[in-house]
């Protein structure tokens, strides 16, 4: 079994049953990973959430990773629908959803087959046997019922009858079969929460809340919850529950939040901040869209969201937002980054503030709409005709992402440039707690406009640049004395005029260069315990749970190994150069084919050995563990 180790805490176990053990026996565990599994209509991911809910509500620390189908309605019990939600929680601080479920809870026999090669060895397996009719199981391609072929006999097997159950729970409340089947996922999690002392609570009344304007629908799927956690109480199937401490965090409020919800969290901070209006001009796309979601909740702060009629659209608006004095901002994937490419170029030559979310996923094109990948770095380093430099940085968490998107907004703003900000499905859709800032600690991103001219002739000069930043000033249209021109054909430095002269055309793609290459990011922090490492691994994004998991499995094998992980990817961090030259090894995890890897070497001319996987899924924290120990045992030989 794998885990995540740290600060000096006990790998956790599998929640088994020893077989010494008395009904009512209650076992301490440090950690737990549980995967809820069934049909894409099961409500699998509701019940992740709510059980993540509790988990943070009772104070352990937790990752968690959904993982959705592609098709918006596959059909139903076969392999192409399943829908998964893992919970990893525990009472010290993690790092991922963990490698592998100790739990696995299987609503149908699509769920078991996808998910039974994750689950090891004397794990423990809860099957809804009501969907396992001789139909179902020929969905999938079982020849027999794996229930009854002992073909599990290596794990606990709990046989419930989860929906049988549910109905008869609920006959007395005037649902139809139907009806009263769909909350067979509360009965799940009720007997999940029973299993490890989980509070109900604050379940029962987020469903009265989430159904109060059908209240029928919301006692029923309480009367399912309380029935799950009932009969847990009183089969003895179950003998044994489970207890996981609170962690020990940092004092402070926490909050549950997922990477899509702090990305919109940051960005109404951001406009607060910078005391400017914020226009979000964008279009739907997965896994992106909840950022519009939620900034449309929050018109209070001064937050006005646009839904065009396309990408390109979405952006033009964005841009044209900033033209007017506002913070324009646009969200998207892969897909529509393509699309805004254009207008990308054009915010680079009108040197307009301007962030464009990328939230990426499985490509080319349409690609893994519902899976993670971090290929879009070469994208947003290159993905525009002519030079267009533009500044690039990438969160490394759910809770990071506030903190990303306030530092995107501060480049932005400061450099007059449009800045890439990469996030992925793997943060999107995954949480954890979130540290919520005290509002006096946040930066000042404020802005002057100008206000006067500035020309030696008595004119407005667009692009007359501070001497330090070399950014121009911002001047909001009707301004008097300020006319000027700005658009997408080279201008005169200084005067903005249109022109064609080789030398000033010249001189002007050298200073849009110049810009983003002097802008002010902090030196690379390296996770070196020991001081003694000669290998080190670098890595962006989300990769940033599993390589910091492996390195501390690597450091509890005796074995040295220095972590770096990079924020800001354009510029690159100015130490970035001397730290690489340290060390005799450089390994370069990505989810992609070496993208990361390749700037390196172009730039640094280190020799960075590159991992990569291209499977819509994250890293495990043990096959990076393989990866850093053969490296550096190769070094040491």
């Amino acid at each position: 079994m794998t885990t995540d180790v740290g600060n000096g805490a006990a790998p956790g176990g599998s929640p088994e049953k020893t077989g010494t053990e008395k009904t009512g026996t209650v076992r301490k565990l440090d950690r737990v990973v549980i995967r809820f599994a069934g049909d894409s209509g099961d409500g699998m991911q509701l019940t992740g959430d709510r059980f993540t809910s509790e988990a943070a509500a009772f104070g352990n620390d937790l990752a968690t990773l959904p993982n959705f189908p592609a098709e918006i309605r596959a059909p139903q019990g076969t392999l192409p629908g399943v829908s998964s939600f893992q919970l990893h929680f525990a009472d010290y601080d993690i790092l991922t959803p963990g490698d592998r479920p100790d739990v696995l809870v299987a609503m149908n026999p699509a769920a078991l087959k996808a998910n039974i090669g994750d689950l090891p060895r004397g794990g423990t397996l809860i099957v809804n046997t009501d969907e396992f009719t001789k139909r179902n199981l020929v969905k999938v391609g079982y020849d027999k019922d794996p229930l009854e072929d002992n073909s599990l006999e290596g794990y606990q097997v709990h046989k419930v009858a989860m929906a049988t159950l549910t109905i008869g729970a609920l006959e007395n409340t005037g649902l139809g079969k139907k009806d009263a089947e769909r909350a067979k996922n509360m009965f799940a999690l009720g007997l999940l929460s029973w299993m490890y002392h989980r509070p109900t609570e604050g379940t029962e009344r987020f469903l009265r809340e989430k159904f109060a304007k059908k209240p029928d629908i919301a006692e029923a799927n309480v009367l399912a919850f309380r029935a799950g956690w009932n009969y847990g109480e009183t089969t003895e199937s179950f003998a044994v529950t489970y207890e996981v401490a609170p962690a020990k965090l940092n004092r402070g409020t926490y909050r549950q939040i997922t990477g899509n919800t702090a990305l919109a969290y940051g960005v109404v901070a951001a406009g607060q901040q910078a005391k400017l209006p914020v226009v979000l001009g964008t279009y739907p796309i997965t896994p992106a869209s909840d950022i519009l979601h939620e900034l449309s909740k929050h018109k209070n702060f001064g937050i006005t969201t646009l839904q065009a009629e396309d990408e390109i659209a979405g952006i033009g608006a964005a841009l044209g937002a900033s033209y007017g004095g506002a913070l324009g901002i646009t969200s998207t994937s892969g897909p529509g980054v393509a699309l805004k490419s254009e207008t990308i170029g054009l915010a680079v030559m009108t040197e307009l503030p301007l962030v464009i979310i990328d939230v990426q996923r499985g490509g080319p094109s349409t690609g893994l709409p519902t899976k993670t990948e971090q290929a879009d770095l070469l994208q947003a380093m290159f993905g525009r005709n002519g030079e267009s430099p533009v500044p690039v940085i990438a969160p490394q968490s759910p809770a990071d992402c506030f903190d990303a998107a306030l530092d995107a907004v501060r480049i932005a703003l400061k450099y007059r440039t449009p800045v890439l900000l990469l996030s992925d499905g793997a943060i999107a859709n995954g949480s954890e707690p979130w540290l919520i800032p005290d509002v006096a600690d946040l930066p000042d991103l404020s802005v002057e406009f100008a206000t006067a001219p500035n020309g030696p002739d008595g004119e407005f000069w667009p692009y007359l640049r501070d001497p330090e930043t070399l950014a121009r000033p911002w001047a909001v249209p009707g301004t008097p004395g300020l006319q000027h021109r700005i658009g997408g054909l080279e201008k005169s430095d200084g005067t903005g005029n249109i022109s064609y002269d080789p030398a000033n055309h010249d001189k002007m793609v050298r200073l849009r260069q110049q810009k983003v290459d002097g802008i002010e990011v902090p030196d690379v922090v390296v996770d070196d315990p020991s001081g003694e490492a000669r290998v080190l691994v670098v890595g962006w994004g989300s990769s940033y749970g599993p390589i910091g998991a492996a390195a501390r499995r690597v450091r509890k094998l005796g074995l040295p190994v220095a972590h770096a992980h990079l924020r800001h990817l354009n510029p690159f961090p100015k130490n970035l150069g001397d730290v690489l030259a340290r060390y005799d090894k450089v390994v370069v995890p990505e989810m992609n084919l070496g993208q990361l890897a390749l700037l390196l070497r172009a730039k640094y001319l280190v020799d960075a050995i590159s991992y990569t996987k291209v499977q819509g899924l994250p890293f495990k924290a043990e096959e990076l563990q393989d990866v850093l120990a053969d490296v550096i045992k190769g070094v040491s030989e």
